[in-house]
């Protein structure tokens, strides 16, 4: 029987089976022999031991389409960002980071504003600006009065998609909105695989529909940059690229060099000022990190 891998805990795997039914298992022996991890999303192989018990081992791991550092999970086709428009105000920077670190894993992002019922569309306009111009779909939701619902329900149909954000921004309440047997169903596999009774959070996925399946993505509020040279990091705000070309240096990197083809662009309103400057305060930590 094949299955997909909704959570990983303590040595155990817990496999949706296409039989509809959730199976604990355990990886065989070989995978640690090849140093080959199964991670939450990874589509594979059982042999069911025990159907009463619903318990079986996972025999092959599936080819994957992708594999994430952070979160750790596999076969992601897409990730959904979600900050409330007002109360609390969205973090921008937070915003930003994210989407640097989704950038330098190719996994293609949209952004969702949820509490428009709480603000005008002035402030709405401004963060379309700011993200729409940077290429990233940009979508706004009241899980209020379900204005929005119907599009982001369109976006995540048949898909495994990442849902990150702070808390209270209405990642639960948008959940249920868009499949509202899920907390229900959510329930019983929590108390299958004992969700929220260990300190530390572990990804997993849930099934929100048919080949659809969501992720909330744990350690979201303080995401720090690791593992990247300063350079690179003009790589990934795509925005830049179209005015690189008029820098006057091979490699600018757009902070210090007085000819420079983005800062133009950022004084002239192309690109937005608040990108920038959290480009910049992620360039400067960047490169005190790699100084010590």
């Amino acid at each position: 029987m094949t299955g997909k891998i909704l959570k990983g805990i303590a040595g155990f795997y817990y496999v949706h089976g296409t039989d509809e039914n959730l199976y604990e298992c355990k990886a065989k022996g070989i995978f640690r022999n090849k140093n080959v991890k199964p991670l939450v999303g990874d589509d594979v192989e059982i042999s069911v031991l025990d159907k009463l018990e619903m318990k079986g081992n996972i025999d092959q791991i599936l080819p994957r389409k992708n594999a994430l550092i952070r979160p750790a999970v596999a076969n992601v086709d897409q990730a959904l960002v979600l900050f409330s428009i007002t109360h609390p105000e969205p973090n921008l920077n937070l915003l930003d980071r994210f989407l640097v670190m989704m950038e330098v894993q190719e996994v293609p992002v949209s952004i969702c504003f949820n509490k428009i019922d709480l603000t005008g569309d002035e402030k709405r306009q401004a963060l379309r600006d700011i993200y729409g111009a940077a290429g990233y779909p940009v979508y706004f939701t009241s899980t209020y009065d379900n204005r929005g619902i119907d599009g982001i329900r369109t976006l995540v149909l048949g898909k495994t998609t990442v849902l990150a954000g702070p808390s209270g921004v209405g990642k639960s309440s948008l959940t249920n909105l868009l499949y509202p047997q899920a907390e229900m169903e959510t329930a019983n596999i929590s108390e299958k695989i004992q969700r929220g009774k260990h300190t530390t959070r572990h990804s997993e996925l849930f099934g929100i529909g048919r080949d659809t399946y969501m992720m909330d993505t744990p350690g979201f509020s303080s995401m720090y940059m690791e593992d990247m040279e300063c350079i690179r990091l003009k790589d990934y705000f795509p925005e830049f690229e179209p005015y690189e070309e008029n820098c006057r240096f091979l490699g600018c990197v757009h902070i210090g060099e007085t000819v420079c083809g983005v800062k133009n662009a950022v004084e002239e309103g192309k690109i937005s000022h608040s990108r920038y400057e959290n480009y910049r305060l992620l360039y400067q930590e960047l490169k005190e990190k790699r100084r010590y």
